[in-house]
């Protein structure tokens, strides 16, 4: 196992929404993302989702029991969606996040709206 250049990862592609995975911790994949624009609402019933602004500003929609509001995340700020929440990601501008998820996780989570065309329905890429 060699250090892996999250700049050099983030790099060497160039799809919205369509993560790489850049390392494994235990069963936990650390995945990369470039995003701008609406993602889809969706939740993960099983698991948390865990978002990390390495660049640009992150919007996430979330859908609670006392109704909808939105975290911002500028860069530098983590978050984490607690499972079953519905949420709906959005970047105003271009952005890149570091996510943690367990190994297979979809990035549309196991309930979802439509998934439009520039979302990449996946349970991530390898790098490279």
């Amino acid at each position: 196992m060699e250090p892996i250049s999250l700049t050099q990862a983030l790099d060497s592609f160039t799809e919205r929404w369509s993560p790489r995975i850049v390392t494994a911790v235990n069963d936990y994949d650390v995945r990369v993302a470039k995003v701008e624009g609406e993602h889809v609402w969706h939740a993960h019933d099983h698991t948390d989702e865990f978002f990390l602004v390495i660049e640009g500003e992150l919007h996430i929609a979330l859908r609670e029991s006392g109704g909808e509001r939105t975290v911002v995340l500028p860069k530098g700020s983590v978050f984490t969606v607690p499972r079953g929440t519905e949420h709906k990601p959005y970047a105003p501008v271009p952005t890149a996040l570091l996510l943690f998820e367990p190994t297979g996780t979809l990035t549309v989570g196991d309930r979802h709206d439509d998934v439009p065309d520039h979302v990449d329905a996946t349970t991530g890429h390898s790098l490279g």
